[in-house]
């Protein structure tokens, strides 16, 4: 049959408050034009992100009443750790709170002062924790990536050219690591071809630097691969995940995303010196190294998570309901990323808003107007998020993130009217212009207003 349906049925129900476009106004404004910043009660649909914001099954809530919270060696962490090298075959696993927190302890290990780290793109948490480090965060995806209209099925790949470029130009002992982010978050949830990966990991090995994979989404990454690269079609999305770790020297994982879990984090080495300086950092700084800033139940969630989240009954349903509200997107005229990506449709704000610059924010506008028209909160990835001393980036896009799990079709179909009747009256958004923000990561608390035009 034609029709993919949820894998699943609803148990559990959340009301959701309605708003006026009157309150929303006002709450635009007291918010400083941040919908970071505007509490969820007054959101309507909220796609600002896909992180910790999912429904979790009931086998996950059995889990959770399984927790075992004692301080060390819990049963919840070996169920954790077994189901970790089961999936990834990594045997030093630290747990973390989340994604960030195993990124700043693994560049505390290994960054510093005068280094450089590539990555396909870093996502704004993985540059802020390189660049606080003291290393240079550098992207090094192919150029595909920047053509919103390119239809290239692995946009999310290396620049493999580039790569050799850089190590010529820096020199290997500035590279203390190579990064590939699956999928490319900053470049529209675009996936990785295991070729590439493949690719990557040789110049690791030709200049003896190991490479870590950023493997928030690696699940939806391997369906993708399935999908699309030649000769994979007959193999398991298991065995895929499996290959892409195998081909890595390390990981961080973010379990709020492909642990289906509300919170938590992984940090994955094979070398056990580096993990052992890892697990000082987190025993500082998170806690013992078999909790790691969580509860057991959250453990136990993360441990069920990480299997259901392989059912590939539930991947084709995720994927397919992503490019269902992209697809739908683009037939009305708004141009996103294509192809759509696997957690989030991207819309190319510059093409949404070409009366507005790169200055006026016109991904943050577009944000803005969505929410005070219809209650959906979307996010920037653009002007605001990776601007900044007089850099702009190659995009500015407004990213709607999907939650696992979370919306009915019904849902999406609102958000994709609600989208198209902005579109409807573009000319009529205002520029923006920041009032305060901070030096870092300014796009979560910055304060701004809308000018006249």
């Amino acid at each position: 049959m034609k029709t993919i349906i949820e894998p699943f049925r609803i148990k559990v129900v959340e009301p959701i408050q309605m708003t006026t476009r009157e309150e929303r106004e006002v709450i635009l404004k007291e918010a400083g034009y941040n919908l970071f910043c505007v509490d969820a009660d007054k959101v309507l649909i909220d796609l600002l992100t896909d992180s910790g914001t999912g429904a979790m099954s009931s086998e996950q809530w059995a889990g959770i009443m399984r927790g075992d919270e004692s301080y060390a060696g819990a049963i919840s962490f070996h169920r954790f750790y077994d189901r970790v090298v089961e999936i990834t075959g990594f045997s030093e696993v630290l747990p973390t709170h989340q994604g960030r927190a195993s990124e700043r302890i693994l560049f505390e290990v290994m960054g510093g002062p005068g280094l450089v780290v590539p990555n396909n793109s870093h996502f704004d948490t993985t540059r802020a924790n390189v660049e606080a480090s003291g290393a240079k965060a550098v992207d090094l995806v192919i150029d595909e990536a920047y053509d919103p209209k390119s239809r290239n099925p692995f946009k999310g790949n290396m620049n493999i050219d580039r790569l050799q470029q850089l190590f010529a130009e820096v020199g290997v002992s500035k590279i203390p690591l190579v990064m590939l982010t699956v999928t490319n978050n900053s470049g529209g949830g675009q996936p990785v071809s295991l070729a590439n990966i493949r690719e990557v990991r040789k110049v690791c090995d030709d200049h003896g630097v190991p490479l870590f994979l950023d493997a928030c989404r690696f699940a939806e990454n391997a369906y993708f691969i399935k999908l699309r690269e030649p000769g994979m079609a007959d193999r398991t999305v298991s065995s895929i995940v499996r290959e892409m770790f195998d081909l890595a020297d390390g990981a961080t994982i973010s379990a709020k995303k492909y642990g289906l879990a509300n919170i938590g984090g992984l940090l994955l080495f094979r070398d056990a010196a580096l993990a052992r300086q890892a697990r000082n950092l987190l025993i500082l700084t998170e806690g013992f190294p078999t909790y790691g800033g969580l509860a057991g139940r959250d453990l136990e969630a993360i441990a069920q998570g990480l299997e259901e989240v392989l059912h590939e009954d539930y991947l084709r349903y995720r994927i397919r309901s992503v490019a269902y509200l992209g697809e739908r997107l683009l037939a009305g005229g708004v141009q996103i990323v294509e192809p759509p990506g696997g957690h989030a449709v991207y819309i190319d704000a510059t093409a949404f808003c070409p009366h507005l610059t790169p200055e006026q924010f016109p991904a943050q506008a577009v944000v803005c107007a969505l929410y005070r028209h219809a209650g959906v909160r979307g996010v920037e990835i653009g002007s605001l998020m990776f601007g900044g001393d007089g850099q702009a980036p190659e995009m500015e896009l407004v990213r709607l993130a999907l939650p696992r799990r979370t919306y009915t079709q019904s849902h999406i179909d609102y958000v994709i009217e609600a989208v198209l009747e902005v579109f409807a009256e573009r000319d009529k958004i205002k520029p923006l212009e920041i009032v305060e923000a901070p030096a870092q990561l300014r796009h979560f608390t910055a304060r701004l207003r809308e000018l006249d035009g």
